[in-house]
């Protein structure tokens, strides 16, 4: 029997297609320390961002190991050319979750627009008429741009999204010179594009009044300091991608001194322990990196895996 380790989870419609086709599905976590006793008791591993594949891991598998899936986007805790050197397949689930990831970016940007995450923070107790007035002077997204650096799956979905609030759209992705953007999701069956063109990281830097990033991680942050002074001073920047793209440090001094209107993050340096300084400062609205955690997505995700398991053995 071919043996599955979810050491990350999967959604249960997921699970029970797998065991429907015949295969054994462990969900119990098994730690990072103790997987290489225990990884040459699987064909597949299925992780999210936590359990991380690096060439010792594979090194451990005794040649058992034939797929590694990846229940997310990113394959940065993976390392995929020595895994397809060694003769393991790696897969992840690019469809599954960018509407999930798209709309939690949009939420982040109408949050500090509308200074809704500080409202939430302050009314409880506060002076009504005071934050009232405090909070009167909030952006209007309609009209403003919407810069996007990473234009994949995920980008595509916030630039509909984006577009459908009457936002102008500006990418930057070195790999594409220009997308058509389907300006409906597929499942209202309205059949209606646009073509956006890729632009320099500078271009958008300058004229984007929010900035939403969907890269994977580097070896220094996408975003530090010279690139933060480049945007504009009442700015939005949204990091739904991975911690470490921007540079927190850099992106804390700009709030402190006014050069943004404020930062949404959903991913941080460190985690489960970002910086209490972000979490508290008032410019900033977070969520705990959950980006694709809808039940919508994680069964989507779920699905997507059972298939390309299935597919693979068969």
């Amino acid at each position: 029997m071919i043996r599955v380790l979810a050491n990350d989870g999967i959604h249960p419609h997921g699970q029970s297609l797998l065991e429907a086709a015949g295969f054994q599905v462990i969900t119990d976590k098994i730690a990072q320390d103790a997987l290489p006793t225990e990884i040459n008791n699987f064909d597949v591993i299925i992780v999210r961002s936590a359990t991380k594949i690096r060439q010792s891991l594979i090194d451990h598998s005794g040649g058992r190991l034939k797929v590694v899936c990846r229940a997310g986007v990113g394959l940065d805790n993976i390392d995929v050319a020595y895994a397809k050197e060694k003769g393991i397949a790696v897969f992840n689930t690019p469809a599954a979750s960018s509407q999930s990831v798209a709309e939690l970016v949009m939420g982040h940007v109408l949050s500090i627009s509308r200074f809704l995450h500080r409202g939430n923070r302050n009314m409880y107790g506060g002076d009504f008429k005071a934050l009232k007035k405090e909070y009167a002077k909030g952006k209007q997204v309609a009209g403003s741009t919407m810069g996007i650096i990473g234009f994949g799956r995920i980008g595509v979905a916030v630039a509909r999204m984006a577009m459908g609030m009457g936002m102008k759209v500006m990418i930057a992705d070195p790999y594409v010179e220009k997308r058509e953007i389907p300006l409906f999701p597929e499942h209202l069956g309205v059949q209606s594009k646009t073509i956006v063109y890729s632009k320099t990281i500078e271009e958008v830097l300058k004229e984007a009044d929010a900035l939403s990033l969907h890269v994977p991680s580097f070896d220094k942050p996408l975003i530090g300091a010279k690139e933060i002074a480049m945007m504009k001073s009442d700015a939005i920047l949204i990091n739904a991608a991975r911690g470490g793209v921007v540079d927190e440090d850099a992106l804390l001094a700009a709030l402190d001194n006014g050069h943004l209107m404020g930062a949404g993050l959903d991913v941080f340096i460190g985690e489960p322990n970002p910086k209490p300084a972000l979490l508290n400062h008032p410019k900033v609205s977070v969520s705990p990196h959950i980006g694709a955690s809808t039940n919508a997505a994680q069964k989507a995700i779920g699905q997507e895996l059972a298939d390309i398991i299935i597919g693979f053995f068969e």
